[in-house]
């Protein structure tokens, strides 16, 4: 198993993209909140977690997951978690975070569904 995670963020017109690359559980969960904590959401924004080369993810990184969807709460914008794998989506049913946690297969997808904010 990977030890290490990777987040590479980029601005896109929707927001900000947060790609996930290694392993997210207990020790390195706090990478992805403190990435949070500097990423500025304008109301109506858009944050991607991209997750398409995410290795890994344990109860952790589960919750990392649920202070990025706090995050984009409190900033009145939306989440996206983009590519999970199999076993994660699996476990974000079975936990019901996929009712609240917004899934696409891919970013592309997940922008092209976003709806800009009204001036």
């Amino acid at each position: 198993m990977t030890r290490t995670l990777t987040i590479t963020a980029t601005e896109v017109p929707s927001g900000t993209v947060l790609a996930l690359a290694g392993d997210l559980h207990l020790h390195t969960a706090g990478q992805l909140r403190d990435i949070l904590k500097k990423t500025d959401l304008d109301a109506g924004q858009q944050l991607i977690i991209d997750m398409k080369a995410l290795d890994f993810c344990d109860s952790s990184g589960i919750a990392a997951l649920v202070a990025a969807y706090r995050h984009a709460q409190k900033s009145r914008a939306t989440l996206a978690l983009t590519a999970p794998s199999a076993r994660l989506a699996r476990l974000l049913a079975l936990s019901g975070l996929d009712r609240f946690l917004a899934l696409y297969p891919t970013t592309a997808e997940a922008q092209a569904a976003w709806t800009p904010p009204s001036p």
